[in-house]
């Protein structure tokens, strides 16, 4: 008989998406500072996008030890100390004056925090609760991503009324405070620890879920394979998923989230209007991940090709940007783009589970964001850096495209749904 009880994975998913959206809050408003610091400072935006770079940098080349951590150790724990490094680096962001120093406790310190309490840890976590639905969970989680990216108005809001640095405390010491003590209380690394089953089914129902996922993948010795990372790294799939972090997350998310509110400031519109429209992106970016659990049914590539070819459609708009007869092209570009570019991600770390998952998946996954933080250590910087020298974001618009174009070529090569077909409803 069905016990009536809530799966306690949902619990896990809840506080899994309370995690992302406070710790990427930390890393997701710099759009919004990133403005003001150049104000103040006068710096160029290539120098200062830096910042973010090295945020990018460091949060990738920690995360397979992040990675690491999460298997070895307790999850609530490296959780919990992961939202207070992050935090603190955060709101000490506050009382910097020079440029290392900014580099040193956001780009370091934050993104090393970040790692351990971000996606990589919490995606980890949540994989062992749930498998059938895991592009739904993973979907659940990206929403918590994009919800972060909609708090860049109230962001806005609190350097308008209390001045960038008071703003930099206030959100460090809330995600800190917010995170912590939830995951020491709540957090469990798996169902077993409480007694429960994958996906809340009940003992019955998991032996029949194993003998007939066994008839699936009999057909294929890849779904049969121990994945260590080292193994992993052989195959060519890796290598096309790797560097399909590297287009998507790493050159054109990243680059969406340090430089877009330029993108409208730059077009003539006021530093709320333009945190505005790209909440909306952030809200769109919620519906897309969201929407990107149909490929639980339909398949990886046929969610995550036509998402990268209608997002590369999206940003060709940008060249009109700035031509006052199009006034209604910037809400339209953040809805389509952000909408598009949430599906991505999503299905791509569902990829990287149906092909990779196992006991040393968090270490692989953390080479998958090494891989993304690569391309995100690049791309903000030379985005600013072609800004600077041209006086225009064109050419900028132009990679963006480029990546999309290729992201979608490296994922159909790496055809993840041949190798490892998604659960099939019964």
């Amino acid at each position: 008989m069905r016990s009536t009880r809530v799966f306690y994975g949902w619990v896990i998913l809840a506080i899994g998406f309370v995690a992302i959206v406070g710790g990427y809050i930390c890393r997701n408003t710099f759009s919004v500072f990133y403005p003001s610091i150049v104000d103040e400072f006068g710096w160029g935006r290539g120098n200062t996008a830096l910042i973010f770079s090295i945020n990018v940098l460091v949060y990738g080349l920690f995360a397979p030890v992040a990675g690491g951590l999460i298997d070895r150790f307790k999850p609530r724990y490296v959780l919990a100390a992961g939202a207070i490094i992050m935090g603190t680096g955060v709101a000490l962001c506050g009382l910097a004056e020079e440029k290392w120093q900014f580099y040193l406790l956001y780009g370091v310190v934050a993104s090393i925090g970040l790692s351990m309490a971000g996606w990589v840890p919490v995606t980890t976590l949540v994989g062992h609760w749930f498998i059938r639905r895991r592009a739904l969970s993973l979907g659940i989680l990206g929403a918590g991503f994009g919800a972060s990216l909609v708090f860049a108005f109230v962001a806005q809001y609190l350097i308008t009324s209390l001045g960038w640095r008071s703003a930099y405390l206030f959100i460090g010491v809330f995600a800190a405070a917010t995170i912590a003590p939830l995951t020491i209380l709540f957090v469990r690394r798996r169902p077993e620890d409480k007694g429960l089953f994958p996906d809340g089914v009940t003992a019955e129902e998991s032996a029949t879920l194993a003998t007939a996922h066994e008839s699936d993948v009999r057909r294929t010795a890849w779904s049969r394979t121990e994945w260590t990372l080292g193994r992993a790294a052989r195959t060519y799939q890796f290598w096309l998923l790797f560097f399909v972090a590297f287009t998507i997350m790493g050159i054109v998310e990243q680059i969406a989230i340090a430089h877009q509110v330029y993108f409208y400031r730059d077009a003539g519109y006021t530093p709320l209007t333009a945190a505005g429209f790209y909440s909306a992106f952030g809200v769109s970016f919620i519906a897309g991940t969201l929407a990107g659990a149909v490929s639980d049914r339909i398949g990886r590539e046929r969610v995550f090709i036509p998402a990268c070819l209608v997002c590369a459609a999206a940003t060709s708009l940008l060249f009109l940007l700035d031509n006052a007869d199009y006034s209604w092209l910037p809400p339209i570009f953040a809805i389509v783009f952000g909408f598009s570019l949430g599906a991505g991600p999503c299905v791509f770390y569902a990829s990287v589970a149906d092909l990779f998952h196992g006991a040393n998946y968090g270490k692989i996954l953390g080479m998958m964001v090494l891989g993304f933080s690569l391309g995100g250590t690049l791309s903000p910087w030379l985005a600013g850096y072609l800004y600077d020298t041209s006086g225009s974001y064109d050419s900028t618009y132009v990679l963006l495209i480029a990546a999309l174009l290729a992201s979608a070529l490296m994922m159909r090569l790496a055809a993840p749904g041949k190798l490892s077909p998604v659960a099939r409803p019964r």
